[in-house]
């Protein structure tokens, strides 16, 4: 992007700098850098997309924010699905372009915004990963029984697969939440929502044997660690994280030559393994703490892609 005019300039030439597309595309990034808490990798991305909005509209001899209107922006759009971008790129570059436009209308550097209501590609939402059930099953069950680090990580995978745990809602486990009387557990989502879980029979003894054989362990062999409330303990006496839950994952996929896959598979199969064996699909949802059934009709898709699969392999005429 240009720079401002050096030394400053008069009011009159900082005005008129800030109504062309480069003088205020360069603005907003200089807002958007100070301002926002946007990474290094999202602030490079809206520079090359703006950039390179600026330069269609001026070799389509478009050069104001005035002169912005909703025809340009969907000859835009055109333009970009013309030279065979990914739908995804196609969205990322229309979106850079709405936040500049819609920024520079809240600023009153240009009247209104043309990019309201503007329509792009949509995104094809990939199906998730999703495990078999008796690589699920056999999953849960390599984690050794005979230390501490061994039981903790089978109960964490038996409460990930057994339960649909979101892998920041198992972190954030602690021990008031949890009744292994009763086998259920109270987890906490985004919007610090809480919802009322049940805990497998699998899960409920995994989680048993952990507490009560491996946590105090773990307590003890940390250096000062200070009193802890979380169920799961990492091997310094502190709060497991999402990150060392991905690395145990990935350690018991590796040993058993399975494919790669995320605590969120994990979820993912919980959820798809639930539908198939007939559950509701609004108990799947409060099950999950979905605000809206239409997240988790993903699932739905997920179920019939597997049920066509298996026709596929197995009819003689499929």
């Amino acid at each position: 992007m240009n720079q401002t005019p050096a030394g400053g300039g008069s009011a009159e030439i900082g005005k008129r700098y800030a109504s062309t597309i480069v003088g205020a595309s360069h603005l907003f990034l200089r807002a958007a850098r100070a301002e926002r808490d946007l990474s290094p990798h999202t602030l490079a991305a809206y520079s090359s997309d703006l950039k390179q909005f600026g330069e269609w509209a001026a070799r389509s001899r478009v050069f104001q924010l005035a002169d912005v209107d909703r025809k340009l922006l969907r000859r835009y759009v055109s333009f970009l699905s013309e030279r065979h971008l990914a739908r995804r790129s196609i969205a990322r570059k229309a979106s850079a372009v709405r936040a500049f436009l819609k920024w520079a209308a809240v600023k009153g550097i240009s009247a209104m915004d043309p990019s309201v209501g503007l329509k792009v590609p949509k995104l094809d939402r990939p199906l998730p990963r999703v495990l078999k059930e008796a690589d699920a099953a056999a999953l849960c069950e390599l984690p050794p029984r005979d230390g501490p680090i061994g039981l903790r990580d089978r109960a964490v995978l038996e409460l990930l697969y057994g339960s649909g745990l979101r892998v920041a809602e198992l972190c954030g486990l602690d021990m008031e939440n949890v009744d292994i009387s009763s086998g259920t557990m109270r987890v906490t989502r985004k919007g610090r929502k809480q919802r009322q879980l049940p805990i497998s029979g699998p899960g409920r003894r995994a989680l048993d044997a952990y507490l009560r054989d491996a946590r105090g362990q773990l307590l003890e062999h940390a250096k000062q660690a200070p009193p802890n409330s979380a169920v799961f303990i990492n091997a310094r006496g502190g709060r497991l994280g999402p990150r060392s839950v991905r690395s145990l994952l990935d350690k018991y996929l590796r040993a058993d030559g399975m494919r790669h896959a995320s605590p969120h598979a994990l979820r993912h199969s919980f959820a798809t393994h639930m539908l198939d064996g007939g559950a509701d699909l609004r108990a799947v949802q409060e099950l999950l703490g979905h605000d809206s059934l239409a997240t988790t009709q993903i699932y739905t898709h997920v179920s019939s892609e597997r049920l066509r699969a298996v026709y596929e392999q197995s009819h003689p005429r499929a």
